[in-house]
């Protein structure tokens, strides 16, 4: 695990509103030379601290899709339980995002889809046969709040 500091967090959660900030740029924010800034970027990427870049799509000019936010309780919370349910859900890429939790339910997931009959489909073919789980409650969202907060929030 990598010991992160101010400059490391800065970097981080400048990097959160725009990961395609150059360098040079970054480097003046968290007052770093740009070698230095590039650097301490790649020892967090070599340490799994940064796993990745991605786009952020807007779904109202991309295609209108619903975010489901779904709560699942397993039937046990045994340490299988918990891997064999977590290695059913890597193997769906419908599942956008799968939280552990405490609380009310043990995982709490998020899927987009276009309509309620493509989370019918989810439903039945995917979230029905993951493995141990007891109940399975499902909300719809209305809006994303914060989506417009990346595209105000500029360096």
């Amino acid at each position: 695990m990598m010991a992160l500091d101010n400059i490391d967090r800065n970097i981080l959660r400048l990097l959160r509103v725009d990961a395609r900030v150059s360098n040079a740029k970054l480097a003046t924010e968290v007052v770093l030379s740009p070698s230095a800034c590039l650097r301490r970027i790649k020892l967090m990427e070599q340490a799994g601290v940064i796993r990745g870049y991605t786009a952020l799509i807007d779904a109202i000019q991309s295609e209108t899709t619903i975010a489901v936010i779904i709560n699942i309780t397993l039937e046990r919370q045994t340490e299988d339980y918990l891997d064999r349910f977590e290695a059913a859900v890597r193997k769906h890429p419908e599942i956008r995002e799968c939280y552990l939790m405490t609380g009310g339910s043990d995982y709490m997931l998020r899927v987009d889809v276009e309509n309620a009959g493509a989370f019918e489909r989810i439903h039945k073919e995917v979230l029905s046969t993951l493995p141990g789980v007891s109940r399975i409650h499902s909300s719809f969202s209305i809006r994303d709040v914060l989506a417009a907060r990346s595209r105000s929030r500029r360096l």
